[in-house]
């Protein structure tokens, strides 16, 4: 049975995606059998996977929307093991479709049931809001990864997520769990950016992953060319760093 973690936060520009398609993409070549879920209008782990979102014929809008079967909707990725639940522009007006859904909270879980035994790993990337969609895949999901960004606001915002949290678990999702706090963009030469993870371990301790997502150029590259860092350059401090925290997480489930 799938493991399903959703990966949010509601400020933008902290990495969400690039940790969805590189995460995803280093469970699968790490021999595990994964599916990504674009829950994102802007569908960016979509086209960083090098699938053109206007070109899909069903996308996590049908499934949640028109009931459309989840497995008739997944496609094949440019990774060995890893799918694809794509998304498309049009998600946007699947939050004011929800509303007349009876059971509007759960309608994400409901598909992915359907499928979820044919997964190790299902990951859900989530949009920068708190809407209905990002609701749904945190009532589906078993844990929810925190990326963070080393830089001085990093902390704003953030009770705000876990109070959405600590809602979501006392009314719709009572197992949910925070998988780990992750950090990005990181500098090590920074002095901000090494406090910035200290604070966090204070705040947070073991709920902060050991491994930290180091600002790279070849992370910012790989999404052009349709493919995930690990494809676009396997060597560089970017691969590495997504290889290690797959392992990380792998470690966790023995």
């Amino acid at each position: 049975m799938g493991k399903i973690i959703a990966i949010a936060n509601q400020k933008g520009g902290v990495g969400k995606t690039t940790t969805s398609i590189n995460l995803s993409a280093a469970l699968a070549a790490s021999g595990k059998r994964v599916m990504l879920i674009d829950a994102d209008p802007q569908a960016n782990a979509t086209s960083g996977l090098g699938i053109e979102p206007k070109d899909m014929s069903s996308t996590i809008y049908e499934c949640l929307v028109d009931d459309y079967p989840m497995r008739s909707a997944i496609v094949d990725t440019c990774v060995d093991g890893l799918k694809l639940l794509g998304s498309r522009i049009d998600l946007v007006g699947a939050e004011l479709e929800l509303v007349e859904k009876k059971s509007r909270e759960r309608v994400l879980k409901g598909a992915i049931d359907q499928v979820k035994n044919d997964y190790e790993y299902i990951i859900i990337d989530c949009s920068p809001s708190l809407g209905l969609i990002t609701v749904n895949a945190l009532t589906a999901a078993d844990s929810v990864i925190i990326p963070v960004q080393a830089e001085y606001f990093a902390l704003e915002g953030i009770s705000k997520l876990l109070n959405t949290i600590r809602i979501i678990k006392g009314k719709l999702n009572a197992s949910l769990r925070i998988e780990g706090f992750l950090l990005t963009m990181y500098d090590a030469r920074l002095r901000l950016a090494n406090e910035i993870f200290e604070e966090l371990k204070g705040h947070f301790g073991n709920m902060v992953f050991n491994t930290v997502i180091p600002r790279n150029i070849r992370i910012s590259e790989a999404p052009s060319h349709g493919v995930p860092v690990i494809l676009y350059d396997p060597d560089c401090r970017g691969s590495i760093s997504h290889m290690q925290l797959a392992q990380e997480i792998i470690a966790r489930e023995k």
